[in-house]
């Protein structure tokens, strides 16, 4: 078997053991680890045709996984002016302002990132952005990306005049009391009213936009990702970068499963199983429980503070339920959104009654995602029914504030808000926690994500304190989260997340030890080499 690349001089990182292994050196063939040793011995196996790497001392780990992840509607959103960083309405009113002045006559403005928190204690709407958007046609998307604000002639291009109604059940066009939209729209359906008239980008434009993401991607360290989107062009667009040898990371793509899904819509989902390429398959399917926290369209078993978040994404949480059961049957694994207590509570009663009523898919792993507030009754539910418990770290520390002072903990009140993201209690509790960035909602890079379990700080000032630090990961653990965990989430724990011989030759490669390295300085560990299926994805020009 001919070496097609040799790796040198390395500390390769057990991550199930959290010690480094005794051989220094690998040797990879047709993508697959198929030798272990020391430098002599591997590289003895090379020939002129091996590509041979000295990593000087560098740490090997399994290639990191970003368990929940949307690079093509991430590639497609995260244009126009970055809003994330502003942290109150007048740092978005500038912005806002910067981008008119560049902008064409009659061109559209769009804006990504937008933190609810900006607004403090007003309405979430356009008001505030009136006079700097006069006569300009803007898309402000909130950093959920399940709401927006249109600028008022936004709303007037589209036709938006007054409320709608949506098979998908939180979705709205927020109106006032006097019936007139504020510009505040809610869920992907009242979002695509006003979208579908602005200018559309270019197939090739938006081809291009993720190209460019997945190979910042792989420069960040991620190997893979498990992807929650298949609309569109997306599977086209994998395709074609996947045989012209240009898709620098692995994907596991799950479809979307919406309300409204009819049997033969189902039996489609079912059909398109398995259908992929060499880096990327369709694996699963992603469904909805329930909206977000922040904009009241998630799904609680008491309502926030505004009497909202009382009701599933599904008009009737039932026909979830049975579809559940059926994608249980055909072997399918499902991953569902689901962030308030009751679309959790919701999802696992669906998942325990397919496991109960069917002789078959007794091996299929179904996954929450989000999960972040639940009380104690569901957490040992998740290892019980082996549920893979699907979170997002970062989420809590850039979005909250300890003091409980942000819109997601005001909204919930204190003693829901004392239950977020509950890492630790998940992970004790038995279940398999995955971790993911949730981009483009948040920085896909895998060190941060990492860091972010253990530190639970908020990343733009690292001195303020974390929102449950008894919820925090160890380094180990978050190490876990985006390898071993990750590769079993998939069903893939006997050929990936671990470095061994007739593994994956998935591996990140980084200039220190991530388990040694201080949680607050992890993001800032280089990245040194990506290698996926046995190819650098990325190489640092120093090695």
């Amino acid at each position: 078997m001919h070496t097609r690349l040799a790796l040198l001089s390395a500390r390769i990182l057990d991550p199930v053991s959290g010690t480094f292994l005794p051989e220094t050196a690998m040797a990879v063939s047709d993508g697959r680890i198929s030798e272990l040793g020391d430098d002599r011995l591997i590289r003895a196996g090379a020939d002129a045709a091996t590509t041979v790497i000295d990593l000087k001392g560098a740490v090997m780990t399994p290639g990191l996984v970003d368990g929940h992840s949307h690079p093509v509607s991430g590639a497609e959103l995260t244009h126009g002016l970055d809003l994330s960083g502003c942290s109150d309405l007048g740092q978005v009113r500038e912005t806002l302002a910067r981008g008119v002045r560049e902008l064409a006559p009659g061109a559209w403005l769009h804006g990504w990132g937008l933190d609810p928190n900006a607004f403090g204690d007003r309405p979430v709407d356009s008001a505030p952005f009136d006079a700097v958007l006069d006569g300009v046609p803007a898309l402000l998307l909130l950093f959920d990306a399940h709401s927006m604000v249109a600028s008022r002639r936004a709303l007037e291009l589209a036709g938006v005049d007054g409320p709608r109604t949506f098979d998908q059940a939180s979705a709205e066009v927020v109106c006032d009391a006097e019936g007139r939209p504020t510009g505040l729209l809610l869920e992907d359906a009242a979002c695509e009213i006003v979208e579908r008239v602005a200018p559309q980008p270019t197939r090739g434009e938006r081809l291009d936009r993720l190209a460019t993401a997945l190979r910042a991607m792989a420069a960040s360290g991620l190997t893979g990702a498990h992807a929650m989107d298949a609309n569109g062009d997306s599977l086209a667009f994998l395709a074609e970068l996947d045989a012209a040898g240009e898709l620098p990371l692995r994907l596991r793509v799950a479809p979307w499963c919406q309300p409204g899904t009819d049997a033969d819509g189902v039996r489609a989902l079912i059909e398109q199983q398995g259908a992929g390429g060499a880096l990327w398959r369709t694996d699963g399917v992603k469904i909805f429980m329930d909206g977000t926290i922040d904009n009241g369209t998630a799904w609680l078993e008491r309502p926030d503070c505004h009497g909202e978040s009382t009701h599933a994404f599904w008009p009737d949480p039932s026909v979830y339920t049975r579809i559940i059961g059926e994608f249980h049957r055909a072997g399918v694994p499902t991953a569902t959104h689901a962030i308030g207590d009751a679309a959790v509570r919701h999802v696992l009663d669906a998942v325990e009654k397919a496991r109960n009523g069917s002789g078959t898919g007794r091996g299929v792993r179904h996954r929450v995602e989000h999960i972040e507030t639940v009380p104690d009754d569901t957490l040992r539910r998740f290892g019980e029914l082996d549920v893979i418990a699907s979170m997002q770290p970062t989420h809590c520390c850039d979005f909250t504030r300890a003091d409980h002072t942000d819109n997601w903990s005001r909204r919930l009140g204190e003693e829901r808000a004392a239950r977020a993201w509950r890492c630790r209690d998940l992970w004790d509790a038995g279940a398999t926690v995955v971790l993911g960035s949730d981009w483009p909602i948040a920085p896909f890079p895998p060190l941060g994500v990492m860091a972010g379990a253990r530190h639970r700080r908020p990343s733009r000032d690292l001195t303020q304190p974390p929102h449950g630090p008894e919820q925090a990961l160890t380094a180990l653990e978050a190490l876990q989260g985006m390898t071993v965990n990750a590769a079993r989430a998939a069903g893939e724990e006997a050929v990936a997340g671990r470095i061994a011989v007739g593994h994956r030759a998935d591996l990140t490669v980084l200039a220190d030890d991530p388990l040694s390295t201080a949680a607050t300085d992890l993001p800032g560990l280089p990245v040194l080499l990506t290698v996926v299926d046995g190819r650098p994805a990325h190489r640092d020009p120093g090695i």
